[in-house]
């Protein structure tokens, strides 16, 4: 049987959208406070740490039918009392040596697919959802997925300054107030 390598199905490491299109929604997670990894030391760096710490990673996509809730979901688990130490993400399909690296060092047994919303925690890997866990839910049922996770893996407490400022972020980019009030 052939063997596919990783470089054959991502093809080249040219970028496949034109920025304009990924911009708008790097900006839905970065505005929010997630750093982006655009490079293998990147991921490295943000990953590799056996510091105890909890690091939340988003692998972004232009997909419609799962990353426009896979963002929001992500961002409504940081209304949660406990958070992750460390929010970062990629973008699939434009940081493809970054995308790459990720996946076969930190996620060598997952299909390659996005997007995807993963927990590190030590610098190992705890819990993912995968594109097939997001497409077709809610933003809510994606963000109780991750409170979950959060709730038995994560010890940083939320402060209300965070949870303020990602609420009038959230209001003014969804028209929602995700408070309820």
């Amino acid at each position: 049987m052939a063997q596919i390598s990783l470089n054959s199905l991502m093809g080249t490491a040219a970028p496949t959208y034109p920025e304009h299109v990924a911009a708008p929604f790097r900006q839905e997670l970065t505005e929010a406070g997630f750093s982006e990894l655009k490079t293998p030391e990147d991921v490295e760096n943000a990953l590799n740490k056996k510091d105890g710490t909890t690091t939340l990673v988003v692998l972004n996509s232009v997909c419609g039918c799962a990353a426009r809730t896979a963002r929001p979901g992500a961002l409504l688990a940081l209304f949660n009392e406990v958070v992750p130490d460390s929010l970062v993400t990629l973008f699939a399909g434009m940081e493809k040596e970054a995308v790459n690296f990720y996946r076969k060092n930190y996620t060598p047994t997952v299909t390659p697919s996005s997007p995807n919303i993963a927990l590190f925690k030590n610098g190992e890997f705890v819990k993912l959802l995968e594109r097939h866990q997001i497409e077709g839910r809610s933003a809510g049922e994606i963000a109780g997925d991750l409170v979950e996770v959060f709730n038995t893996e994560c010890t940083r407490k939320n402060d209300q300054e965070s949870v303020d400022n990602l609420r009038s972020l959230f209001i003014n980019r969804y028209q929602v107030d995700p408070m309820g009030a």
